[in-house]
């Protein structure tokens, strides 16, 4: 399974608790193939965020097919840790 991770413009900032840097380092942990896209810092820029989950928060996880996953980062990386993100998929 590969997919694609919007994050801040900073995803590599490697501060305890920074949210796209939680889900990124599961994802590595996990083995999980995944792309990064890197979206605007001000909240109110990030239409194309707004357009694909209806919301304007980061990180989310675009799967192949444009199913979006997004919950808070902490509950997201517990799902990845857990093996469960390909039940996330879900059309």
């Amino acid at each position: 399974m590969k997919v694609t991770v919007h994050t801040c413009p900073y995803p590599w900032l490697n501060v305890p608790g920074h949210p796209c840097t939680r889900v990124i380092g599961a994802l590595k942990a996990a083995g999980v193939e995944y792309g990064v896209v890197k979206n605007p810092l001000p909240r109110r820029k990030r239409e194309k965020v707004g357009e694909l989950s209806g919301q304007r928060l980061l990180p989310l996880i675009q799967f192949e097919d444009g199913v979006i996953y997004r919950e808070q980062s902490k509950d997201m990386a517990a799902t990845i840790r857990a093996g469960q993100l390909a039940e996330k998929d879900v059309s």
